[in-house]
């Protein structure tokens, strides 16, 4: 099975989104932007798959896609960045796997995921 961190400050976004994926079959694990550091917490869970916001209330999305592209143990995990501004162009460029434009539907984001793992080593 699958695993998924959400790394998303909208509680109600990242419960309907670990809800919907859940039902897919997955193992979602919720990652924190604040605190500790983003990179760990990914080398402790060790998803298949980071689905991020770009706008975090205590971080910015996009220094955290490129610290976590970064670092050689986890520049292989696949990152699909979203936000409700279209951003695709400067989160591909900053190592972004993918980019999903708020609001997308629960198709298109499964979609964009199978993809995505797919590609990864993992799968």
């Amino acid at each position: 099975m699958p695993k998924l961190m959400i790394v998303d400050d909208d509680e109600t976004m990242v419960r309907l989104l670990a809800t919907l994926l859940e039902m897919d079959g997955f193992e979602v694990v919720r990652g924190e932007s604040g605190g500790e550091s983003l990179a760990e917490q990914v080398r402790q869970a060790q998803p298949d798959l980071l689905l991020m916001d770009v706008f975090l209330s205590d971080a910015d999305g996009m220094e955290l896609l490129r610290q976590l592209k970064a670092q050689p143990d986890l520049a292989e995990v696949p990152i699909i960045m979203s936000s409700g501004m279209d951003l695709t162009e400067q989160c591909l460029e900053a190592g972004a796997n993918a980019f999903l434009l708020k609001p997308y539907t629960p198709e298109q984001l499964l979609r964009t995921i199978q993809k995505n793992l797919s590609q990864g080593t993992g799968a």
